[in-house]
């Protein structure tokens, strides 16, 4: 498993889904929330594989985006 890629693919979908974005949750507050926790997981010394996606992740499935239904398909 190539765990850059993994980023990389994952950092070009997110820009992507919350590109234009109005409401504060945009790609630059993702971009903001990766990079501090970036360097969160490297002093605290945990899975910065993990915690890279979970960051990049955060907002995808917020119900602010889907008309309350925090599980779209």
């Amino acid at each position: 498993m190539n765990r850059s890629w993994i980023i990389s693919q994952t950092e070009t979908y997110v820009r992507f889904q919350l590109s234009g974005e109005s409401s504060g949750h945009d790609w630059w507050h993702v971009y903001r929330v990766w990079k501090t926790a970036q360097k969160l997981a490297e002093k605290e010394n945990t899975n910065s594989f993990i915690v890279q996606l979970a960051a990049l992740l955060h907002d995808i499935a917020d119900w602010k985006f889907h008309d309350g239904n925090c599980c779209v398909a």
